[in-house]
């Protein structure tokens, strides 16, 4: 029997993953009227409703994948997490994507290459959401190859009888999802960095040019500015701990009769639910929605 916190976690995961399944289903719904009606989406959306499908399925897995695992479905449960780990790669793509068009869309730099994805980069949409499901679908194999290899180890092991052999077959375990997390999962975590700061760049190039001029259009680019910018910093601070908690939850095995398994557990959806608020509040269509209907 679970003790009192853990049992308080759990509650607190489930209300959680609910409340963020019902916003993002809210999202889906919205954007999904609007491509029924124009037959088309613009780029930022197509992004959005993306993010928005994933994390809708993602904690649907993470509650299944709980679900199983407290009634020791082992095989089901990887099986699970294998999907886990697609929908997650998926998602940290997709928010370096975002981050990516936020910057070329909204940064003043003068550089060709810039111009360039300026005018291309809604075109480049389609092809960036396939490039990360092409990722997703990667990760799901170094996942399944995992398993597999940890699997037979352990097999291994209890034919021989050896507990050195058992640290190895953990230790592997480890260090390999510590790879594959670097491979798959730090990789767009810099590109979205990379976007802030050349965004918060630009914006300070900005300021400093707008010194001595009446205000008029600039202004526009200056809210433009701001406003991507204070919704990315506050998205970057809950991303980064979604980050760190996944990179844990990757190397560190705990228990689920431990609280702390689900701490981290409440920690990774909670950031999802409040990156998910911000992507409303951002985001004029989703934002006018409820006042629409009421």
């Amino acid at each position: 029997m679970p003790s009192t916190p853990t049992l308080i976690f759990i509650v607190i995961f489930f209300l959680v993953s609910v409340a963020s399944m019902l916003q993002n289903g809210f999202m889906i719904i919205v954007l999904g009227r609007e491509w029924m009606r124009n037959r088309a989406l613009p780029a930022v959306d197509m992004i959005v409703a993306s993010l928005a499908s994933s994390r809708f399925c993602l904690h649907g897995i993470a509650i299944l994948n709980n679900f199983l695992a407290s009634f020791d479905f082992c095989y089901q449960a990887n099986f699970v997490g294998i999907l886990w780990d697609f929908i997650n790669t998926l998602i940290l793509w997709l928010t370096a994507w975002l981050a990516i068009f936020y910057c070329v869309k909204i940064s003043s730099f003068s550089h060709p290459v810039l111009f360039w994805l300026k005018w291309r980069i809604s075109q480049l949409v389609p092809r960036l959401l396939l490039v990360s499901l092409i990722m997703g679908g990667l990760s799901a194999i170094i996942s399944a190859t995992g398993n597999i290899i940890a699997n037979q180890m352990i097999i291994s092991q209890g034919f021989h009888g050896n507990c050195t052999f058992g640290h190895m077959s953990l230790d592997f375990y480890r260090y390999y999802y510590l790879s594959h997390a670097v491979l798959m999962w730090f990789t767009p975590f810099f590109l979205f960095l990379v976007s802030i700061i050349f965004l918060m760049f630009s914006l300070y190039r900005h300021v400093e040019k707008m010194r001595g001029h009446r205000p008029g259009p600039w202004d526009l680019r200056t809210q433009a500015h701001t406003m991507a910018l204070k919704s990315l910093t506050v998205f970057i601070t809950f991303y980064i701990l979604f980050f760190l908690a996944l990179i844990i939850s990757s190397t560190k095995s705990k228990t689920m009769q431990s609280y702390w398994y689900w701490v981290r557990e409440i920690i990774i959806y909670t950031s999802i639910f409040l990156n998910s608020i911000i992507l409303v509040l951002s985001n004029p269509k989703l934002r006018k929605a409820p006042k629409m209907r009421f």
